[in-house]
């Protein structure tokens, strides 16, 4: 294996695609080839670096471009001055050459992917906190308002409801506490009673036994009521309610 051969060793040795004859070898001159080993201490750092995250497909197209670099790409180097002439042929460090830089272009594309999923998944998780915040922050300007009005209802079955109602908010939050939750494929169900006209004001998650919801509009409604419902909630209320707060 003549110098140059040796020398266009480091990317495939980066990306452990040598043999062991071929591994050996290239250690022995590396240990004398300090150009060499800073090379490919360089390209195993990059390679792991970009696979330092989690795995996300790369896009369709990439594969499509790269190979098509590959054939535009030349891969037999000018004969060196007194070899010996015969078959253009590509040398064996060269394929090894060109398939550590596909990889790495792979490589590259797919951590840039990686790098959009979860800069996106970080978006979405400040939002998520932020909507908390601003709902916290609602539920507690209705509980601190000068006209907030609180009442309390027992739950069938265990539990109570209390409801904080504030006119100048035009507003209540309603907390709710089970003793025990619904089955899995049940959910309870909020409805603001005007007369003697139900209206639904939210459905819990299914098998949610505790929540504290805001209700607009609550004030000028008779009552409040809970009841016990398929998950998703029903369009009228189910007999008997499970809870029933007067609001006047």
């Amino acid at each position: 294996m003549s110098s140059t051969d040796v020398h266009a060793l480091v990317g495939a040795y980066a990306l452990d695609a040598l043999d062991d004859l071929e591994r050996a070898a290239f250690e022995r001159h590396m240990a004398d080839c300090a150009a060499c080993r800073t090379e490919a201490a360089e390209l195993r750092e990059t390679a792991a670096r970009m696979a330092d995250s989690t795995w996300s497909v790369p896009p369709p197209r990439l594969r499509t471009e790269v190979m098509a670099a590959i054939g535009r790409t030349r891969q037999v180097s000018p004969a060196e001055p007194g070899a010996p002439q015969g078959p253009a042929r590509p040398a064996r460090w060269r394929r090894y050459s060109l398939a550590a830089a596909a990889a790495l272009v792979l490589a590259a594309g797919t951590g840039a992917t990686v790098y959009a999923v979860q800069d996106q998944r970080v978006r979405d998780e400040r939002a998520i906190v932020a909507a908390a915040q601003r709902y916290e922050a609602r539920v507690q300007d209705i509980l601190s308002a000068p006209d907030v009005v609180v009442r309390t209802s027992p739950m069938r079955g265990g539990g109570k409801v209390t409801v904080a109602s504030s006119a100048s908010r035009n507003a209540g939050v309603v907390l709710l506490g089970a003793d025990r939750p619904p089955a899995p494929d049940q959910a309870f169900q909020l409805w603001t009673v005007r007369g003697t006209t139900p209206t639904s004001a939210g459905v819990l998650a299914a098998g949610e036994g505790s929540a504290v919801h805001i209700v607009d509009g609550l004030p000028g409604n008779s009552g409040l009521g809970v009841t016990l419902e398929p998950a998703g909630g029903s369009a009228t209320p189910t007999q008997p309610l499970v809870a029933q707060v007067p609001l006047v």
